[in-house]
């Protein structure tokens, strides 16, 4: 490919961040990970923004087994299906549709013998399309909570940690409710590490946390909530341990796998790719920042990686949203916009950051594209734009915004950055 040429640059950029998102095609990762065909019963339950795509993959996959059972994805993510039910939700705060969801999920799995088997498709996104609060809270209070944690700063793991202990469907208790029939967890991930119990917080899976560790987090980040959710976080209940389900957990796509193909089709470009790390997390702007500095060391002396260069990455940043609120935009233009800023038009550097899943937070855009004048073509100040968390704006006005539509899979954020 021409190196020199902008156009040629973009494009490549594209091309390495779509080979990641269709490493994790649900149809392609889901045929080598099911397991024999169940004697009795298949009920099939699952959620996240590619639950609906691997519900239609296990359909085409097992053609002649009666199966039913219900899904639950984001809204604009559902696929036709013939026997498994879609329901959509809203996502990252959940609704009503959320809640009924899950109700139809529990119904599904009650009464199952041994002899039947429970198939769950899990990826990312599902612990916000998954609620159903314990007694003593509603929807609404979940809401809360939830609105509270996604403008904290919490990571995916603490905000999981804290819902799981709020709900009676997270944390391994939907496989309780299927007892003693095996159930079979199908996994996408979408959280740095691959932890089966944090992805979707769990539903399948036993669960380790307990409740003084949400109630350490809700202090750390300074959130408060009403006294009546405290004491629900307070009272006792016994946990959802791998005695008390049979686990069968199988991943089947993750963000380090995203990056491995990534890689692969950088290389063949004519770049040396370099992957940092597919569990990077903190400070959106602040690892912009980061960034910007290991590329500009690749560009002046080579290292850690000699140019023509591709830097990799993976993993979910947040956003801390203060007191005086936000523009539009997520964690991938965030980044994108802080990174563009530290490198002040530096030349010879290109770069895409976007959701795999092709919705940056609660945008129509997967992420965007860094090129060398990216400062000097938009209309907006961009540190203004940043401190006021409105990177969305800012790229759309540059013609920048990378659209995807949804991709029906999630395996997390996936930057890479070209330095020539």
């Amino acid at each position: 490919m021409d190196q020199t040429n902008d156009s040629a640059l973009r494009g490549a950029l594209t091309e390495i961040f779509m080979a990641a998102v269709k490493s994790a095609d649900p149809h392609e990762a889901l045929i080598g990970a099911l397991p024999e065909k169940p004697r009795g019963r298949c009920v099939v339950v699952g959620a996240g923004k590619a639950s609906g795509a691997m519900a239609a993959a296990l359909e085409d996959a097992w053609p002649d087994v009666d199966m039913q059972g219900v899904v639950v994805t984001r809204y604009g993510h559902a696929v036709l299906t013939q026997k498994i039910r879609i329901v959509e939700a809203a996502h990252p705060v959940s609704d009503a549709m959320s809640e009924v969801a899950s109700m139809l999920m529990m119904e599904q799995v009650k009464g199952l013998r041994e002899e039947d088997c429970v198939i769950a498709l899990i990826s990312g996104g599902g612990s916000s399309l998954l609620a159903l609060p314990r007694q003593g809270i509603t929807l609404a209070d979940k809401q809360a909570v939830n609105k509270a944690l996604l403008k904290s700063g919490a990571t995916i793991h603490e905000m999981n940690t804290v819902r799981k202990q709020l709900s009676d469907i997270k944390g391994g208790r939907l496989a309780l409710a299927a007892r003693p029939a095996r159930v079979v967890t199908l996994i996408i991930s979408d959280v740095p590490g691959d932890d089966p119990q944090s992805i979707a917080s769990g539903p399948t899976v036993a669960d380790s946390s307990t409740p003084d560790q949400a109630l350490e987090i809700v202090r750390r980040y300074g959130i408060t909530l009403p006294e009546h959710i405290i004491k629900v976080l307070e009272t006792p209940r016994l946990p959802v341990t791998a005695s008390d389900i049979e686990q069968d957990i199988r991943t089947i796509a993750t963000p380090s796998g995203a990056l491995a193909a990534a890689a692969s089709v950088a290389s063949k470009m004519g770049f040396t790719p370099l992957i940092l790390g597919d569990a990077i997390e903190g400070e959106s702007a602040q690892l912009g920042i980061v960034m910007a500095g290991i590329a500009k060391s690749v560009k002046q002396h080579g290292v850690p990686v000699k140019g023509p260069a591709v830097l990799l990455s993976g993993g979910e940043t947040t956003v801390t949203i203060g007191a005086s609120g936000a523009g539009r935009g997520g964690r991938n233009t965030e980044f994108l916009l802080s990174l563009a800023c530290a490198l002040k038009g530096e030349p010879g550097i290109y770069a895409i950051a976007g959701d795999t899943d092709g919705i940056d937070g609660t945008e129509d855009a997967a992420g965007a594209i860094v090129t060398p004048d990216t400062l000097i073509r938009a209309e907006y100040p961009a540190r203004e734009m940043l401190a006021a968390h409105d990177s969305y704006s800012y790229f759309a006005a540059s013609g920048d915004l990378v659209l995807t539509g949804p991709t029906l899979t999630n395996v997390n954020d996936i930057r890479a950055i070209i330095v020539l």
